[in-house]
């Protein structure tokens, strides 16, 4: 138990996503009696897809989490280690590009629900967590440290307080659009003019994908990637400019488009399949939040997507939210249960960190449908990779420290920056050498 009268103390949970369910656990083993609101049905009860979602890539962060709640080994067993990135490009050849050749470390492909299942039901084998499903945020005081709920099956209201409230409910978190009416609360959102769209390498198909690797198609303005199911089937996503999606408006230019720049895609996708889907959803949003702070008072902070909710593309929205639950847990026993302050320190603590992995995760669309085509940044890795084993703990990649270490985001963020001056001198300093020695070389000559 940590704290005094942790036992007694009760915390509420908005949002049973996954880092509401993994934040009701740690809390949980903390002693703290937890109510978790979810405003949607159980999942684990109902067939229907609750809502699109890119599958998800577990690293290090995300890990360490899971193996807090001793439920890591068991994901793992249910996930695909990816190793590479495995690039098309459009005329059938293809580049292995691996996350970390000199430790050969890897990250794994998990399906959302699969896991949010899993972390559901372990907040439910908690004898001081109480789940409660279709229960929707309207009210929030935040002098009484209360709330206010409405069953979405009955329309009945229930307003509860308790001694914490956290919002894990989404990027578009109802708790944050509270937080934002107060005063002092800075708030901002972004949304990228590209949207995405999921379709699917059926599993009699998968086949023609080469297993644990991450697939690429890089396309300059747009790409498409594909992560492997258990199954052996594979969730693909386009991801690509809003315009471009409106002006493929028939099934002709949708073939014709596919054939041109995803031409060994297409037989696995499948032409009816790739027609049905494409004209049957319209391409959902991407948007990159960033907040002043993530508490309000003693009682009421946010954590996850609802704090600092990010563009996918570098794969750790997930794992990022994770590590809030990761900090949150070391700050309470740090303040020995003191919720107001673990609240304040985890604002000063996280803030940068929050801001500096989304600017990453807006940098790394660009490398991924764009640079990882260049010579030049294939240039940049192979420099990358010669000096990080000539200094295995001075040169760490960018790739590697955010995805394999603990690495303060925004110390992997100056790392780079860093990394890219030393880079820049060197090839500076390289470049005036060989002008030197061509100018010796004329005066020799001449002479």
């Amino acid at each position: 138990m940590h704290g005094k009268n942790a036992d007694k103390a009760s915390v509420i949970v908005i949002g049973g996503g996954l880092v509401g369910s993994l934040c009701a656990c740690l809390m949980a083993q903390r002693g703290y009696r937890v109510t978790l609101y979810e405003k949607r049905e159980d999942i684990r009860r109902t067939r229907a897809n609750q809502g699109r979602s890119i599958n998800l890539a577990l690293s290090h962060r995300g890990r360490k989490a899971l193996r807090l709640i001793g439920i890591e080994a068991n994901i793992l067993k249910n996930a695909i280690p990816m190793s590479a990135r495995f690039l098309h490009n459009e005329f059938g050849s293809s580049t292995i590009m691996p996350y970390d050749p000199t430790s050969k470390q890897c990250i794994y492909s998990v399906g959302r629900n699969a896991l949010n299942c899993a972390l559901l039901t372990e907040a439910e084998s908690r004898f001081n967590v109480d789940v409660k499903f279709n229960q929707k945020l309207v009210g929030v005081d935040f002098g009484k440290g209360a709330v206010t709920v409405q069953c979405t099956v009955t329309n009945t209201t229930l307003t509860v307080s308790a001694d914490f409230i956290m919002g894990a409910d989404g990027a578009f978190s109802t708790l944050r659009l509270f937080l934002q009416k107060c005063p002092l609360f800075d708030f901002s959102q972004y949304f990228i003019d590209h949207g995405y769209l999921e379709l699917s390498v059926p599993a009699e198909r998968g086949d023609g994908l080469v297993n644990n690797h991450l697939h690429i198609w890089p396309r300059g303005e747009f790409m498409m990637i594909a992560l492997p199911n258990q199954d052996h089937s594979w969730t693909v996503t386009l991801f690509m400019p809003f315009k471009q999606f409106a002006a493929i408006n028939s099934r002709e230019k949708l073939l014709r488009f596919f054939r041109s720049r995803f031409p060994d895609a297409l037989p696995l996708i499948g032409a009816r399949e790739l027609e049905e889907v494409y004209f049957g959803n319209a391409p959902a949003s991407l948007v990159s939040i960033k907040c002043g702070r993530f508490h309000i008072g003693d009682k009421f902070l946010i954590i996850g997507d609802a704090a600092h909710a990010m563009v996918p593309f570098f794969g750790q929205g997930m794992n990022a939210g994770f590590e809030d639950c990761t900090l949150l847990d070391e700050l309470l026993n740090h303040t020995k249960g003191n919720l107001a302050e673990t609240a304040r320190l985890f604002s000063e603590m996280r803030l940068a960190d929050a801001h500096a992995i989304c600017d990453l995760a807006m940098y790394n669309y660009k490398e991924m449908r764009d640079l990882v085509t260049k010579r030049s940044f294939k240039l940049r890795k192979h420099l990358d990779q010669y000096l990080s084993k000539l200094m295995p703990h001075i040169w760490i990649p960018l790739y590697i420290s955010v995805s394999f270490t603990h690495m303060k985001y925004r110390e992997c963020l100056k790392n780079k920056q860093w990394q890219d001056k030393v880079l820049f001198v060197l090839l500076l300093s390289t470049a005036g050498l060989m002008m030197l020695m061509c100018l010796a070389f004329a005066i020799t000559f001449n002479h």
